[in-house]
């Protein structure tokens, strides 16, 4: 079922589709005539959900800590509690979220056109929720742990209860002045602690996604780039890619990135005020 928008969300104005059109001549039908799309997403797009990007100061319990101090093997082997408990805090956090405008308008693309791939950075479900069918999830999921033993996929801890609008309120944590300690589950196969099935810093992507991405971006007539800073790499080649095998890049995020020099269209704002205007222009009734 998909979710309504936040209510953020739905306070912030969209851009009108007449005046994205004439602002950027040609936008619209370039998405519409196109038979292969590539929709590539960064933490731009949860970020108006009030998903926090990797770039944000951490507030409460988190505020002392860096999020790549905690992202990495190292982290998880020398204290396994406390990287579990980053990751019950942020799946929380997530659940207790709504898909925005852009997830929206992202799941209607897939409904125009022929051939479509949801290609994703972000590690929540907010695509999901907000209708898209099928995302590649390049860097893994919240919602998808694993053991560091053996690699079983096992089964996501239930944070649906769990109060994120008050850090010392979070239901089964123990609270110190360094964060929240949770002691991750066992493997019922080897016995090993479960992991986040995220990709952490100095690993590498996840073989079939990316593989799966590139092929993609390789035969799309247009890709959509949207939130995304341009700066993660490998992340980043899925664009490049496009680009150079001669599809039409779209990008939609606040601020520049280096992906705006080979841009078609370089719309500089919100993805959630951008989209639906967009979406509106090409499949306009």
């Amino acid at each position: 079922m998909v979710e309504s928008p936040a209510p953020a969300a739905r306070r912030s104005a969209n851009v009108d589709s007449a005046a994205l059109n004439t602002a950027y001549p040609g936008i619209a039908d370039c998405l519409r005539d196109a038979r292969r799309v590539v929709v590539f997403t960064g933490a731009g797009v949860s970020a108006e959900s009030g998903i926090p990007t990797f770039r944000d100061t951490l507030t409460g319990l988190w505020a002392r800590f860096d999020p790549q101090t905690l992202d990495t093997p190292e982290a998880f082997a020398a204290d396994p509690a406390l990287v579990w408990g980053w990751y019950e805090w942020r799946r929380a956090r997530v659940r207790a979220a709504r898909p925005n405008p852009a997830h929206l308008a992202i799941a209607a693309i897939e409904r125009h056109v022929e051939r479509y791939t949801l290609v994703t950075q972000n590690i929540d479900d907010l695509h999901e929720r907000g209708g898209s069918t099928e995302a590649i999830h390049l860097h893994g999921s919240l919602f998808s742990p694993r053991c560091s033993g053996c690699g079983r996929a096992a089964d996501p801890p239930d944070v649906a209860g769990q109060d994120v609008r008050n850090d010392h309120d979070m239901r089964g944590m123990q609270d110190t002045r360094d964060g929240c300690r949770v002691e991750p589950p066992r493997c019922e196969c080897c016995g090993e602690r479960i992991r986040p099935g995220v990709v952490w810093f100095g690993e590498p992507l996840p073989r079939q996604e990316f593989t799966s991405a590139l092929e993609a971006a390789s035969t799309c007539d247009v890709l959509l780039s949207i939130g995304t800073s341009g700066l993660v790499y490998p992340a980043t080649e899925i664009p490049l890619t496009a680009a150079g095998h001669g599809a039409s890049v779209l990008q939609v995020n606040p601020g520049s990135t280096p992906l705006d020099p080979i841009a078609r269209f370089v719309v500089p704002d919100a993805a959630a005020r951008v989209l639906p205007a967009l979406v509106a222009a090409a499949w306009a009734a």
